[in-house]
């Protein structure tokens, strides 16, 4: 792989990283609320990535080893909503209770949400820290000539 390449790669997961930790912070700020524009619950979201140039046979793979396109970083394929149930509770003065007074609240759970920031955070410095060090390698190669 060439320094540009290793480049492009950690760009690629710089702005994948970035679009999930909004995703995060979007769940976040929605922990408590009980009703969406579609009036039900808020529902977490949750971010999926794939490899950039990815197929999913083993014999792509396989036939395909040296395919330029291969390992040149990550791409996000969709934002997708997690289905699991929310929490309910017993509050019969609340506007959005049932005819028996639970209302269901959404299904964030913060401390996983706080998990996947610092996941993702981890995840922005590493490859922060891989530009760089190309960066640095790209300058020292520069330096042999002289």
């Amino acid at each position: 792989m060439s320094f540009f390449g290793s480049l492009d790669t950690s760009a690629s997961a710089l702005t994948a990283q970035r679009l999930r930790m909004d995703v995060i912070s979007q769940n976040m700020a929605n922990v408590d609320t009980t009703r969406t524009e579609s009036g039900e619950p808020y529902k977490r979201k949750v971010v999926l990535f794939q490899e950039i140039g990815s197929k999913s046979s083993f014999a792509h793979y396989l036939g395909k080893a040296m395919d330029s396109d291969v390992g040149k970083g990550v791409r996000v394929t969709r934002v997708v909503n997690d289905e699991t149930p929310g929490s309910r509770f017993y509050d019969p003065t609340h506007p959005d209770a049932d005819e028996d007074g639970y209302v269901t609240n959404s299904n964030v759970n913060i401390v996983e949400e706080m998990v996947n920031m610092i996941s993702a955070s981890r995840s922005y410095e590493a490859n922060i820290t891989a530009i760089n060090t190309t960066k640095s390698m790209i300058a020292k190669t520069l330096e042999i000539g002289k």
